[in-house]
């Protein structure tokens, strides 16, 4: 499957490095006889400790052609977060690119693992050997919590990818795939598995770039235009900075955009619209569980709608009262058309489980039906709308509160460059809302304004009780914001005193 395959030309736009399919397939056919020199086995963990490389995609192809499973991991983890990595995957192989560091290099050591910098592979005559992969072999380990405590690795067969990309092939087509480019994190589903894999392996060209580098957002209209651009997938925080320092493409190559990952607002949503010159703007819902796209917004007439998502993508959706006891049909506790519940898919893109941990799989997947732990609910037109996540919810003396919606009025504030709601505990209501922000000015009478912004958008038992003004608000390797993480940065530093500063206007 993985040799003379079909797949587009690779590109890294700011070294100028291009690999033709040619040139692809013996990147791949070198690797395969150096990972088996190195005493590789069918059925290894192998991780790949850096990412958004063209040598990054003959890794992993190699791998799977010698029926190994790809662990790729955030390159910017430390060494202890490596080893606690390793301690539950056991790998047989480090993958690497230019100097290791020497602490990580003990690491390897201690635990018997073999590195191997592939960006020096020998470029000898080769004789390949033969596939050892099955389509229910597993094929990729994506860890998505627990590099410092209980590592959480979502295990996708070769099965499971190529239902992802088959539904994603009938629900979108490929055509505006042609010229893809990523600048998301090739170490997590939704940069690796639907950004690059999905169009790459069907031929379509890749252009790969730093992930959320800002120096790259500065230039992402003129790279764009310069290397004729047909389709990009972001996150929100991307747009948060590209739309106040990038210029927008001006030569009209781009057919679609999607964005994912987290919540995307109307308002947001209609900027990239603006800033991009095409209405395909989609929404998508991506969970690394299913193999990231299960869902979104398709059609070239687009209307924003905050908490929109859209259709299923190859999947099935039902929102359920019930979180913790389901029937095998699924059916009994079902809500009704656009009463709010909890979401559950049921895809051929699921995941096999959770590494190791039968227990976290039980609780998750049940009758094949997965527990997302996010809330929503379902329109009369079938389309998906998202609210929030259940551990977000913020329970105010009885009152339900989303933090999203908080959050989408107050980034339409001229002076909000960042936001993030969350709750606090609270002895009165046990629950309150805080905000963390950062704003372009910080003057006394931003924030009044800002509060009577608030005050005009949102009922009263929305509001804030606590703010807090951070220079920026911290996100996960993948750009998404941790709320609980944003919740505790807060806690060690003093509100703002918002009634002084009301008194004083």
């Amino acid at each position: 499957m993985f040799i003379n395959l079909n797949v587009g030309t690779l590109h890294e736009p700011l070294t100028g490095r291009r690999w033709e399919p040619d040139r692809i397939n013996l990147e791949i056919s070198r690797r395969l006889v150096h990972f088996q020199r190195s005493q590789f086995e069918t059925g290894d963990c192998v991780f790949i400790g850096y990412g958004n490389r063209l040598e990054f995609f003959a890794d992993l192809l190699a791998i799977w052609y010698l029926g190994g499973v790809a662990v790729p991991i955030d390159g910017r983890l430390t060494p202890f977060e490596i080893e606690t990595l390793i301690g539950t995957a056991t790998p047989s192989l480090f993958l690497y690119q230019g100097e290791m560091d020497h602490s990580l290099a003990l690491v390897l050591k201690n635990h018997n693992v073999t590195s191997l910098d592939t960006g020096a592979i020998p470029k000898d005559s080769v004789e390949i050997p033969s596939s050892r992969y099955a389509l229910d072999d597993d094929a990729l380990i994506l860890f998505t919590s627990g590099s410092t405590g209980d590592p959480k690795g979502v295990v996708h067969t070769h099965r499971s990818l190529c239902a992802r990309w088959t539904t994603l092939e009938q629900a979108l087509g490929i055509e505006s795939y042609r010229r893809t480019l990523c600048l998301l994190p090739t170490h997590f589903g939704h940069g690796l598995i639907c950004n690059c894999l999905y169009p790459w392996l069907a031929g379509q060209d890749l252009f790969i770039l730093p992930p959320f580098s800002p120096d790259v957002i500065m230039r992402l209209g003129s790279l764009i235009d310069e290397h004729k651009i047909t389709f990009m997938s972001s996150v929100p925080s991307v747009w948060n900075l590209a739309l106040k320092i990038a210029r927008a493409p001006e030569k009209r190559t781009l057919k679609r955009i999607t964005c994912g990952s987290a919540p995307l607002s109307a308002y947001l949503w209609r900027q990239i619209q603006d800033w991009s010159g095409i209405k395909e703007v989609f929404n998508t819902y991506g969970i690394t569980e299913t193999g990231s796209w299960v869902a979104g917004t398709t059609g070239s007439e687009v209307v924003p709608e905050s908490g929109l998502i859209g259709e299923p993508w190859g999947a099935t959706i039902k929102i359920m009262k019930a979180v913790e006891t389901v029937d095998e049909s699924l059916s009994v506790e079902e809500c009704k058309v656009g009463e709010t519940g909890m979401v559950w898919l049921h895809t051929p893109a699921l995941m096999k489980g959770y590494f190791k941990r039968q227990d976290l799989t039980d609780a998750a997947i049940h009758q094949g039906w997965f527990k997302t732990g996010d809330i929503g609910m379902v329109d009369d037109r079938g389309r998906l709308f998202l609210k929030g996540r259940e551990r977000d919810e913020i329970n105010k003396g009885g009152f339900k509160v989303f933090p999203a919606d908080i959050d989408e009025i107050v980034e339409q504030f001229s002076s909000t460059s960042d936001v993030c709601t969350f709750g606090f505990e609270d002895d009165f209501y046990g629950e309150n809302v805080g905000m963390a922000l950062v704003l372009s000015n910080t003057s006394e009478q931003t924030i009044c304004s800002l509060y009577e912004w608030i005050r005009s958008h949102l009922a009263q038992h929305k509001h804030p009780e606590r703010w807090y003004l951070l220079d920026e608000i911290p996100r996960t390797s993948r750009g998404k914001i941790n709320r609980d993480s944003v919740m505790q940065e807060c806690m060690k530093q003093s509100p703002l005193n918002l009634r002084d500063l009301l008194r004083g206007q």
